[in-house]
């Protein structure tokens, strides 16, 4: 008698939502918690204070700020051509976008720390109370966020070098790309709220 052959097990579909895309949802709602925390905070002593910022301390520089926070959102830009030229297999396009995307985030940070070193000279400090407290967590964490960002750039824009980003292999930048989106997104809220309120 003629063996009967099972039929073949049907392919399992894809899931909806990649590994990778459900993970960076998560990493982002966790981040998004956390700052709603800090804004909250912040918010807390802000409508609390009679003053603020206080009288005794040194104003926020706010052109210079203003002006970096257009470098920082400027970056969006690069970062956008990146994922078109990673779609369009153009690797040469790819490595240049980001390197300028990680340029404009370098430069951003380098201004953060140097408007740091000018608040601290001019006594800002996390121990001049409430108000440098909470100015300086907040905008760390942030700044902390975008080094982060930066250094994942970075290891991308080596990756593109080498050929390892293809339209194929393009989780990692897709990831890369969403994180900075976040980064770049969260200080269009903290730059009119710490900075103009």
């Amino acid at each position: 008698m003629p063996r009967r052959v099972p039929p073949p097990a049907p392919r399992a579909a894809d899931p909806p939502v990649s590994n990778a895309r459900l993970a960076m949802i998560i990493l982002i709602a966790a981040e998004s918690m956390l700052f709603s925390g800090l804004i909250g905070t912040y918010l807390v002593f802000r409508l609390s204070a009679k003053d603020w910022p206080p009288a005794d301390l040194p104003r926020l520089p706010l052109a210079l700020t203003g002006a970096n926070s257009l470098v920082l959102l400027a970056s969006v830009v690069p970062m956008t051509r990146a994922l078109r030229a990673l779609g369009r297999g153009d690797r040469q396009a790819l490595t240049r976008a980001l390197e300028w995307t990680v340029a404009l985030g370098a430069t951003f940070l380098a201004v953060q720390g140097l408007e740091w070193v000018r608040l601290v000279h001019h006594g800002l400090t996390l121990g001049s109370g409430t108000y440098g407290a909470i100015f300086y967590v907040l905008i760390g964490c942030h700044g902390v966020h975008v080094l982060a960002a930066v250094v994942w750039l970075t290891v991308s824009t080596l990756l593109a070098r080498a050929g390892r980003l293809t339209a194929e292999r393009r989780a990692p930048l897709e990831m890369c790309a969403i994180y900075w989106y976040f980064v770049c997104a969260l200080w269009v809220i903290l730059f009119p709220l710490v900075y103009l309120a």
